[in-house]
């Protein structure tokens, strides 16, 4: 644990280190591992130092709450509060993800059908703004209702104070397959009505579509009747592909949470760690998503794989790495479109309720969405740089009602964007706490890649 002390001084370390930066420079976190996937500078050693903020302060069994700095990592998280039999409310799906990062950046994960995402169990939290001031602000004021989805544009959560839920130690899984994606939908909509399936709890949806007339929902029930042995993912097995191997599963709630970190989902087979000859012999400690995001960082430094599609006569790459919500009673519409303008497989489904609005990614509270996740590269040609099928993607996601996350490439013109993430309502809130706009805007971060 970190004591409060520590967690003082190091925001004043963080004060002192946003007055060292020049005005009109422009203001990073010093920190080397991101799950952001936009071109971004080297800021590893430079910028705001948050080296002391990555800690848990305290957990409050009683009351199922925890008080946690900004940069702490989930797995961290985790492992501070599950031996207390609690976890939060929205644990998302890889380790280094840090809460702060969550909350001003969006997260999901299979919980978000009953308890939404993460900024929506967050009790109250410190933000260091771009006054240089670090203002204690709670749900229903300016700046908590905003900071969701602003990408450090409004400032940096130093600590959140959040709610937990109480689990037991295991996780009963169904695998449930569907032929028809409309038929899916409509299962997706009734499981979060009504909370459970043909009878029993369901704690945790999310789902897997492989090809066209292959999807699964996985169905996750938090238990302490183990009736057989756990598996293990973090071997040679792969959690992806016992999907579709068989219909029940038993995990302990550890490895559930981190079930689809060990292989990035299903991203380690780009770079061969899936072959069993590869992954006996690729150390266990490698296997995890920063571990191969720093991979592909090496890659898009050096370009590999473009060299080697040049040298083989293959067209060139468009990186295609998105989330997209779209209403549940269009998920078929735009899986059928995918399939046709896209085709990348397989996909992940993840069904989300917003518990209230929030201004800066405007879901309609209440209403069941499905997050679908597609994470790969598809061949194009020479209008690769232009993002033609990220453009597609994000036309129709909009025609079907939906939003798009922002932690990968965008291509929205500012009106367009200002129209989907509120702009002018987001540009108002940066006005008052961060009077001199020495914070980089949300547009210049996730359109222009500042």
């Amino acid at each position: 644990m970190t004591t409060w002390a520590l967690h003082d001084d190091a925001v004043e370390r963080l004060r002192a280190s946003y007055a060292a930066i020049p005005a009109g420079a422009p203001v990073r976190l010093a920190k080397r591992t991101s799950n952001l996937f936009r071109p971004r500078a080297d800021a590893a050693r430079t910028g705001l130092d948050v080296s002391g903020l990555a800690g848990v302060l305290e957990v409050d069994s009683e009351a199922g709450t925890a008080q946690v700095q900004g940069m702490c990592t989930y797995e961290d998280l985790v492992a501070a509060t599950l031996p207390h039999g609690l976890i939060p409310k929205v644990v998302p799906q890889l380790r280094t993800i840090t809460l702060g990062g969550a909350v001003t950046g969006l997260g999901i994960e299979s919980t978000s059908f009953r308890n939404g995402l993460p900024h929506e169990s967050v009790l109250d939290m410190d933000v260091f703004t771009g006054a240089g001031e670090v203002v204690t602000t709670r749900p229903g004021e300016a700046l908590f209702d905003t900071f969701p989805n602003s990408y450090g544009s409004l400032g940096y959560a130093t600590r959140l104070r959040i709610e937990l839920e109480r689990v037991p130690g295991f996780v009963s899984l169904r695998h449930v397959r569907f032929d028809d994606a409309g038929l899916l939908a409509k299962q997706i909509a009734a499981i979060t009505e009504s909370g459970s399936y043909e009878g029993r709890v369901v704690d945790g949806l999310d789902g897997v579509a492989f090809a066209p007339g292959e999807y699964y929902l996985t169905l996750a029930t938090w238990t302490d009747q183990v009736t057989e042995s756990p598996s293990d993912y973090t071997g040679q097995g792969v959690y992806y592909r016992s999907i579709q191997q068989r219909e029940t599963d038993t995990l302990s709630m550890n490895d559930y949470l981190w079930r689809w970190d060990t292989d990035w989902f299903w991203c380690s087979g780009a770079f061969g760690v899936q072959n069993p000859l590869v992954r006996q012999v690729w150390p266990r400690r490698w296997r995890r998503s920063d571990v191969y995001h720093r991979l592909v960082g090496l890659d898009s430094r050096f370009g590999i794989v473009d060299r080697l599609d040049r040298r083989a006569g293959r067209p060139q790459r468009e990186r295609v790495v998105q989330d997209v919500e779209v209403p549940v009673e269009q998920t078929a519409a735009f899986l059928d479109w995918f399939d046709e303008h896209v085709g990348m497989r397989p996909v992940w489904l993840c069904p989300l309720v917003a518990q209230r609005d929030w201004p800066t990614y405007p879901l309609a509270s209440g209403e069941v969405y499905v997050n679908i996740g597609f994470w790969g590269t598809v061949h194009v040609g020479p209008e690769a740089p232009r993002g033609p099928t990220n453009r597609a993607i994000e036309e129709q996601v909009h025609a079907l009602g939906g939003h798009k996350s922002l932690y990968s490439e965008a291509f929205y013109d500012r009106d367009t964007f200002d129209r989907l993430y509120d702009g002018a309502h987001l540009a108002a809130v940066k006005a008052e706490f961060d009077p001199d706009d020495r914070l980089t805007s949300l547009y210049d971060k996730a359109v222009r890649d500042q």
